[in-house]
């Protein structure tokens, strides 16, 4: 109660900040009037970026996964770099208010519009169902309250900061909560390593085992694999079986736990893992490439292409950049971008680490995002825990909070600006922005918010990057090129995030490009924009060459300034 408490509190002074920068017109509600500096800018950017997927999912999957997850926080940091060098000044010359106004001005073009504004709302639905099942996990551990409830709480609060200022209204709260989310990773991994270094605890890339007697909770039916035999106390069904709390040998090998079973193991016994999650031994686990997912290599070179690239491509994060002034800040934000998310990345490892000494039993549920929440009573019992408990809490209500802002400001200025704008419609494509991932969190049994970010990444790196590299550099794009590869790229990645989310996960080369589909469609969306622009290179408009000045000339040099 005491963690909710605090988080209702946060919530109030948060909202509170937003409506006292209330718009008066509708630039504010898409780009803040462009008056927001490139410190507060950047951290406004850090802020969204720093989703359900970085301050929970990553602990998580270096937790299950090992070294070959710590590619991602690199990756999350170098998209920008890309980010920085390839598209943002001449982006924020080009004036457009949105990612679907770039497509049109610069091509001239309503079926491109069309196209893109469906990839961004695609994306940005893909990027919100995670933030919504982060927020049900993290409300589920600290209070208890069912995991429904934590996607209702932050539909209301980004309902709150959004439909009462736009971007104006959320860029502040952003810029905090990016401040707030590093000091809640920074203040527990400096104590958890701390007290880990005192306590000269095992070898972190042993096998995980129980420290000590715990009950573990099957939160779904599944099947569990047991290395070395095991004598447990079985309250639930098991094998079949129904049990009343007796104790029961358990053999090594695959058994078979009903949602709602409690079994307690015995203090030394090795945790068993979910059928979801490879075992990983020793120096499996700390070896990258050592096995625990299909085809390692192939999906780490996957899921890196979609992470550099599709960075680009995100629409909450290429709106932010209009907000600068001018070309010039735009490019010292996306610098600042860059070191801020690399401090911020530092952490997720650690967590992931301590995780397999403290919390192993979550390799036997798979609810592995709940890593960072339950460290600090494993580590600090009592006040001191309670405390770290509600601070990471905080943290990550704040992540979900301010990637959801970014995320449903994007795709509403999308969906509204392609109806004729205006702040009504702004806010019904908000509500119904937000609706959708919420009836899909309740209605799905969703993998790890990190995987359905990456999902995102790989259809806004397989559509909207190629549109956006190739419209800013590329003079021969035409608007049939445009469709073409955004179709191409896009489509593929989106069937595949659809498989993954209704069907679940599978085996062998299928299952890792389902996965991680970004190998395939990113060549794919490029290749055919390309194909097509030159079979079409009749109709390049014709306007390309005032375009291509304008986004490529700095504001300094010319006396036509970017709307």
């Amino acid at each position: 109660m005491i963690a909710v408490l605090a988080l209702a509190l946060l919530a109030a002074s948060l909202v509170g900040v937003s409506v006292r920068t209330r718009p008066a017109r509708a630039s504010d509600l898409y780009a803040a009037s462009r008056e927001v500096s490139p410190w507060w800018n950047a951290s406004a950017i850090s802020g969204e970026y720093i989703s359900a997927a970085a301050f929970l999912g990553m602990a998580g999957l270096v937790l299950a996964y090992g070294a070959d997850m710590l590619w991602l926080p690199i990756g999350a940091a170098a998209g920008h770099v890309v980010l920085l060098t390839l598209v943002t000044a001449p982006l924020r010359r080009s004036g457009a208010y949105t990612l679907s106004d770039f497509a049109a001005w610069r091509l001239g073009s309503r079926t491109v519009r069309h196209a893109v504004s469906g990839c961004v709302v695609i994306i940005g639905w893909f990027y919100l169902l995670p933030q919504f099942q982060g927020a049900g996990v993290t409300l589920s551990v600290i209070s208890g309250l069912p995991v429904w409830s934590g996607g209702v709480v932050v539909v209301l609060a980004v309902a709150a900061l959004v439909l009462s200022g736009g971007m104006r209204s959320i860029t502040g709260v952003q810029a905090v909560q990016f401040w707030l989310k590093l000091i809640a990773v920074v203040v527990p991994g400096l104590i958890f390593l701390a007290i880990w270094r005192l306590q000269n605890d095992a070898d972190v890339a042993r096998t995980p085992y129980f420290h000590r007697p715990t009950t573990v909770t099957a939160g779904a039916s599944a099947g569990i694999q047991l290395t070395t035999p095991a004598v447990v106390a079985v309250r639930g069904v098991l094998d079949g079986r129904r049990h009343h709390g007796e104790r029961v040998l358990l053999a090594a090998g695959t058994h078979r736990v009903r949602s709602g079973a409690r079994l307690r193991f015995p203090a030394g016994a090795a945790v068993p893992h979910t059928s979801r999650l490879a075992l990983l031994r020793g120096d499996r686990w700390a070896t990258p490439f050592a096995g625990g997912r299909n085809h390692p290599l192939a999906a780490t070179y996957s899921v890196l292409l979609a992470v550099l690239l599709g960075t680009m491509g995100l629409p909450h994060l290429i709106v932010r950049f209009y907000s600068n002034a001018c070309g010039r800040t735009a490019r010292r934000t996306a610098s600042l971008v860059v070191l801020m998310l690399a401090t911020f990345c530092l952490f997720p490892a650690l967590f992931g680490a301590l995780g397999r000494l403290y919390t192993p039993e979550l390799l036997m549920t798979g609810e592995t995002d709940a890593t960072l929440l339950m460290l600090p009573h494993r580590i600090l019992p009592g006040l001191a825990g309670d405390l770290l408990t509600i601070l990471v809490a905080t943290g990550a209500f704040a992540a979900f909070a301010s990637t959801s802002c970014g995320v449903v400001v994007a795709v509403s200025g999308t969906l509204s600006q392609g109806f004729g704008g205006g702040t009504t419609r702004f806010r019904l494509a908000a509500l119904v922005t937000m609706a959708v991932p919420l009836v899909l969190a309740a209605l799905t049994c969703a993998p790890q918010s990190t995987a359905l970010i990456t999902l995102a990444f790989s259809v806004a790196a397989s559509s909207l990057c190629p549109l956006l590299v190739l419209g800013v550099w590329w003079w021969r794009l035409t608007p049939a090129g445009a469709v073409a590869g955004v179709l191409a790229g896009g489509g593929p990645a989106t069937a595949a995030g659809l498989v993954r989310i209704l069907s679940g996960q599978r085996t062998g080369w299928l299952g890792m490009l389902i996965e991680q589909p970004a190998l395939v469609t990113v060549p794919l969306g490029f290749g055919v924009m390309i194909a097509v622009s030159l079979l079409t290179r009749s109709s390049v408009p014709a306007h390309t060459s005032r375009a291509m000045a304008r986004m490529h000339v700095p504001e300094e040099a010319t006396s036509e300034r970017p709307a």
